[in-house]
């Protein structure tokens, strides 16, 4: 994303640095499990975490800091997985995008992303979310 200021030449920016760094993405990531935690029409993607979702919080978060141009701690960690095969495993079709995208969205709105940005991160979110449905 390039950002223009003034006379200057453009300064570009990742999409981490203009959501505002790791403090916001785990704001957001967070808000996104305690939504995915009480809401009904999440039950079912809930259901297929661990009782403990601060493991879960914890790897999103790191993906997402790397994934939009932060530090690439969680491609770095030694027990990583590819995010593909971490999802395989389990039946995800349209209602379970469907849950994931809700949360997310909800996630985003409540952590006051920008309009603009939220609407950048819906699409990758969304094509994200469609590659690993498997019914």
């Amino acid at each position: 994303m390039s950002l223009q200021s003034g006379s200057s030449p453009p300064v570009e920016k990742t999409p981490y640095e203009i959501i505002g760094g790791a403090l916001e993405v785990r704001r957001i990531v967070d808000r996104f499990y305690d939504l995915m935690d009480s809401l009904p029409e999440a039950t079912a993607i809930r259901a297929m975490h661990a009782q403990d979702l601060n493991p879960m919080r914890e790897r999103l978060a790191e993906f997402l800091n790397g994934w939009l141009g932060g530090p690439r701690t969680y491609f770095e960690r030694q027990d990583r997985k590819c995010i593909m095969s971490a999802h395989r495993s389990f039946a995800i079709g349209e209602a379970e995008r469907d849950a994931w995208m809700t949360c997310m969205r909800q996630a985003m709105e409540d952590c006051g992303v920008r309009d603009d940005l939220r609407a950048v991160f819906d699409r990758a979110f969304m094509r994200m979310c469609e590659a690993f449905r498997n019914r």
